[in-house]
């Protein structure tokens, strides 16, 4: 983290572009709804009805998650455990009735598509490229999904291999970060570049399809998928209408259990890989397309943490080593290494300052007065043993700073992931949806 001084110079040299936009442009919020979560049970359900303040700022909504059947190649529901089963896509829909502004899509692939071993099952989205005949039965489901539900489009977020997590990759040193020659082609997938063509086409057929029925098609670039491996984003850019980037999850316990940082940077910081902020992410595609406006970045509402041992030390400055891994799961998700935003404020509020702290069960927050790497919250080891957190998260402020950026980069607009994980009841800070309400007034 850089000292205090020099903020806004910071700031600016971080945007590398200046702050005049054209008042024509107008930014999009692209809303990402996880149906999970109505069906979560306590205080992290999240209801239709509750939902429904949020559409009043979103100009898309993205409902997750369809996945692809194994066998015949058809998109499938993967939340079989609604009482309302696909029934539920229609009632989503139907929203648009009070919300005429709004269009509403369907995403396939995601997180959420999982294998038998509970891990995303990207080799059936690699199989489906490979056959003509598997693609034409994809696109065929497709239409027939969007059509009888009512949905404006589908998003693509497609399950391409990722690049391995850092404790697969064996003994290298953090310098090496730096350079691209880690990961070969081959060590993630021997037909990288048969898979980038493929997927192209389909890209290319799927809209002409959907096209005809006055249908969307927008892809979602999952975290850590490379997408020098298997975009080829002159060719896709032209059939989309717009891109969503993963530009969150740099950093998560799931991929280094061992030592915690800063999940989603602005900038490069450094001893770091150059590649793992937004800054990096956003440039990598401009110098590949003209349009800047079809490209969204990725705002989270939510914080990846950590457990802390004792030799983790005390300070909570990044990155924090000797890590055990994810933090146990709040209360409200139940969901370990992941708090969302209400989990998160509640326990800054029980922090009392000056180390007079009455419970263990609160987070000292640490801000960025640079702006250029976002904030974070940790409590270290107590004396008596008791359970270290360190959880580096978006707060409306930082969410703020990511939708300037927007603005000063001239891009499309802000790719906002989760509703369900703001706080949508207000019990925080007395208003709901704090985090997507700083991103559209700041848009």
């Amino acid at each position: 983290m850089l000292p205090s001084g020099g903020v806004f110079l910071g700031l600016l040299l971080c945007l590398c572009c200046s702050w005049h936009v054209s008042q024509a442009d107008v930014a999009k919020l692209v809303c990402f709804y996880d149906a999970s979560s109505f069906v979560r049970e306590g205080p992290a359900q999240l209801s239709l009805s509750e939902l429904e303040p949020a559409l009043n700022f979103c100009n898309f909504l993205i409902y997750g998650y369809a996945g692809i059947d194994a066998e015949s190649f058809k998109i499938k529901s993967l939340n079989p455990e609604l009482s309302y089963n696909r029934q539920h896509y229609a009632h989503i829909t139907a929203l648009r009735q009070k919300f005429p502004h709004l269009r509403i899509l369907l995403s396939v692939g995601g997180e959420r598509d999982l294998n038998v071993e509970g891990v995303a099952d990207t080799g059936k989205y690699l199989s489906l490229l490979e056959e003509a005949d598997s693609r034409n039965k994809f696109k065929s489901s497709v239409n027939a999904e969007l059509a009888k539900y009512g949905f404006d489009g589908l998003d693509l977020a497609w399950q391409f291999p990722q690049v391995r997590p850092k404790q697969q990759q064996g003994a290298l040193k953090r310098a090496w970060n730096s350079f691209k020659g880690w990961f070969s082609s081959s060590a993630i997938d021997p037909t990288a570049e048969e898979h980038k063509a493929q997927f192209a086409t389909l890209v290319r057929e799927l809209r002409l399809e959907l096209q005809r029925n006055g249908k969307l098609l927008t892809l979602t670039m999952l975290p850590h998928v490379d997408a020098e491996l298997y975009i080829d984003i002159p060719s896709v850019m032209s059939f989309l209408d717009f891109v969503n980037l993963g530009t969150y999850d740099f950093q998560t316990p799931y991929r280094d259990p061992k030592q915690a940082d800063l999940p989603t940077p602005l900038c490069a910081m450094s001893d770091r890989d150059s590649t793992l902020n937004v800054q990096y992410q956003v440039d990598y595609w401009l110098n590949h397309t003209a349009n800047a406006q079809q490209l969204n970045i990725g705002i989270t509402s939510y914080g990846r943490a950590w457990q802390m041992s004792r030799d983790s030390g005390i300070t909570g400055f990044p990155p924090i080593e000797a890590t055990e891994g994810a933090a146990p799961a709040g209360k409200r998700t139940g969901i370990p290494g992941l708090m969302s935003w209400p989990e998160i404020c509640e326990l800054l509020q029980h922090h009392l300052g000056g180390g007079k702290d009455t419970s263990t069960d609160h987070l000292r927050k640490v801000g960025d007065p640079t702006k250029r790497y976002g904030i974070y919250a940790y409590r270290a080891v107590g004396e008596n043993g008791e359970s270290g957190v360190w959880v580096g998260y978006e707060d409306p402020t930082t969410a703020a700073i990511k939708a300037s950026y927007v603005q000063a980069k001239n891009l499309g607009g802000v790719a906002f992931h989760d509703l369900s994980l703001d706080d949508f009841r207000g019990q925080c800070a007395g208003e709901k949806y704090p985090i997507l309400r700083s991103v559209k007034y700041k848009l």
